[in-house]
């Protein structure tokens, strides 16, 4: 058996998300579809996170396990040909028996992205969020000062995401190596999270509660206090999914 790892963009905004499901659309179940097309065998693809309906990803990378003959780039080329335009396979490569896209991944790189302009351009609806009103970033950029390093981010996981009371390694424990909040232009801004990992709605949670600091709806030491909390409650809301993009994983 080979294993072939994949690096695929997708722009999530008409999935329901990564995750294959019995009644919806998801990238893993169009890839899955095609490779079975390419290989004549069904194919189970195993990627490096679970994206949410409406999430995008430059560089989502996957593996699977295959009998086929078929050339790496051949890979590449069947599969462009029959996903649709909104899939792309970037590239294909073999890879060590033991690689495994999410088990094998040391970390990964998320982006957030804002208009804060007061009119946003209907081409920009999809792929930013409009806030139009963020008139504290310092404390924006104070409380990403908290969230570097080693925490307990329970407080911003969904809700029921995790049976709590089941052993596991890490529980909501999570390493932020980076945490960053820059304006890329007049009217826009940008969130960039690096992790060695992200508990589900993680990123969005987060960035819906700095929201509310970037707004003067919570103080820093608010923000300090949530994240100590390590309850769900004590957070703001989920930021939508479309300002989402999973921008790289690292091995």
């Amino acid at each position: 058996m080979r294993n072939i790892r994949l690096t695929i963009a997708y722009d999530g905004t008409d999935y329901s998300g990564w995750q294959r499901q019995k009644n919806g659309i998801t990238i893993q179940g169009e890839i899955e579809r095609c490779l079975q097309i390419i290989s004549n065998n069904p194919i189970s693809l195993y990627g490096a996170g679970r994206t949410d309906a409406g999430v995008h990803a430059k560089a989502m990378v996957a593996n699977f396990h295959t009998e086929a003959a078929l050339s790496c780039p051949t890979f590449t080329r069947g599969l462009n040909g029959l996903l649709p335009r909104s899939i792309r396979i970037l590239d294909s490569c073999e890879e060590r028996h033991d690689f495994h896209a999410r088990f094998s991944a040391k970390a990964k790189t998320y982006s957030y992205s804002l208009f804060a302009g007061p009119i946003q351009l209907p081409i920009q609806r999809l792929y930013s969020v409009h806030t139009p009103d963020i008139s504290h970033p310092e404390r924006i950029e104070l409380c990403l000062a908290r969230i570097r390093g080693a925490h307990d981010f329970a407080s911003f996981e969904a809700s029921g995401s995790r049976d709590l009371k089941a052993a596991s390694r890490r529980g909501s424990v999570r390493t932020m190596l980076q945490a960053t909040f820059t304006k890329t232009s007049a009217e826009e801004y940008q969130f960039q999270f690096t992790a060695d990992g992200f508990l589900r709605h993680m990123v969005r949670n987060l960035v819906g509660t700095l929201l509310e600091a970037g707004k003067g709806r919570r103080t820093v030491l608010e923000f300090e206090e949530t994240l100590q909390a390590r309850d769900r409650s004590t957070a703001g809301p989920t930021a939508p999914a479309h300002g989402l993009v999973l921008e790289k994983v690292f091995y």
